[in-house]
């Protein structure tokens, strides 16, 4: 799982923050950088194709079984996408962003893989360490595709870091090539009409049917707010505010991209252990205000021009605040699922809790145009305010059936 992580984190920031130094070099301008770099809003859109991965088998690939099949199909194309960026480089724009977004895509097909793996080839008690293990790897990904890449550009061209990410992806795809298929009886559907109501109609069906309209609406309404001021800052707009700020790309590299990395996995360690000892609907509200409320941090850096001080303190509050945020999200968003459904329904709410982040991020350069870095950053702080009302909605609901389980697993381990 710790190789799967990494396989996972790497492609992520290469279509998007790492991705926008390049173009910032290439002359793109900031409004252009932001819609590029956003390829990575695939990710959030990945419950579209996500029942494909349950209900086809790939030619060739299948021999390996519906999970390494597909997970080595994606893994080869990430590779594959990497490459032919390297070689197109932004002077060929139009097929340098079809690249990208190759690579976005064959991304997000790999997270749905992953999940789905995961899931299957252990029971609920475990999921927990699995995640965990995922994360880990998943935080060295993003070293090798933010510091690593970062730094090394400081000393080669943009293309050749781009075929080293490239090259990073054989370790991976040896791993899956190792590992065991998840030893489980899936039974196919006999037409795509019938794949379509199982796998598509019945999940988005069952969730309403368990939490009634009403409640399921606020609860979809909360989860496509509540990590905006998160997902609003992941895209293009922040590589060139460093740059802007005076910082060079070793500096950022090793504050945001190496530093930064850790004290996420600090955050995360906190928050996994907050929700073993609190619950997870108390832990989560702490951390959406501590992680909305962290962006305000970056308002240092307009004031201290290339302080790397003060880059260090808003780094340090805003990735641990975001790693704080991880456990109770994952473990809230676990909770909705029905085990019935639950390679569908996660990537549909996994998908929902990033996307509206995804598309201010998209329009994040037109609105530092207009406005300027400071207004930006006040912007996504404020967009919380919506989501912390249907909180305070669904508190007493979700804390009731939080002690119910709490005792139904007391009652268990007695």
């Amino acid at each position: 799982m710790c190789l799967l992580g990494f396989s996972s984190g790497l492609p992520f920031l290469l279509v998007a923050g790492t991705l926008a130094f390049w173009l910032k070099e290439n002359g793109i301008v900031l409004k252009d950088i932001t819609m590029i770099a956003s390829a990575g809003m695939t990710y959030a859109l990945k419950f579209l194709w996500a029942p494909l991965l349950d209900h086809w088998r790939l030619p060739v690939f299948t021999r390996l079984g519906q999970r390494r099949g597909w997970l080595l199909f994606a893994q080869l194309g990430v590779l594959a996408g990497l490459l032919a960026m390297a070689v197109l480089t932004p002077h060929q724009l139009a097929p340098f962003v079809a690249a990208t977004l190759f690579v976005a895509f064959m991304g997000a097909t790999q997270d749905i893989a992953i999940d789905a793996y995961r899931i299957e080839i252990a029971p609920m008690s475990a999921q927990g360490a699995l995640v965990a293990t995922y994360s880990l790897g998943y935080r060295f990904g993003l070293l090798a595709a933010g510091a690593l890449a970062l730094i090394l550009a400081d000393h080669m061209a943009w293309s050749t870091v781009y075929a080293l990410m490239a090259i990073l992806m054989v370790v991976p795809i040896i791993t899956t090539l190792v590992m065991q298929e998840p030893q489980l009886r899936r039974m196919l559907p006999s037409s795509w009409r019938e794949a379509m109501r199982d796998s598509v109609i019945d999940p988005f069906a069952d969730f309403f049917r368990r939490y009634r309209w009403t409640l399921a609406a606020v609860i979809v309404l909360f989860i496509l707010l509540f990590k905006i001021p998160e997902q609003s800052i992941v895209g293009g707009v922040m590589s060139p505010f460093y740059r802007d700020m005076g910082f060079s790309k070793t500096e950022i590299g090793a504050v945001t991209k190496i530093y930064g990395v850790w004290i996420g996995i600090a955050g995360a360690f906190v928050g996994g252990a907050a929700v073993a000892r609190w619950g997870v609907w108390r832990v989560l509200g702490i951390a959406i205000v501590l992680e909305s409320c962290s962006n305000l941090l970056y308002l240092l850096l307009i004031g201290h021009h290339g302080s790397l001080m003060m880059l260090g303190v808003a780094i340090s509050g805003q990735n641990f605040a975001e790693g704080l945020l991880g456990p109770p999200t994952v473990a809230f968003l676990s909770s909705l699922v029905n085990k019935q459904h639950t390679g569908t329904q996660y990537a549909l709410l996994s998908s929902l809790v990033n996307l509206p982040g995804k598309v201010l991020g998209f329009f994040a350069g037109g609105i530092v145009a207009e406005t300027g870095y400071g207004e930006y950053f006040v912007i996504t702080v404020l967009s919380i305010l919506p989501a912390m009302g249907l909180f305070a909605y669904l508190w007493p609901r979700f804390r009731g059936i939080e002690r119910m389980q709490q005792a139904v697993d007391q009652s268990g381990a007695t």
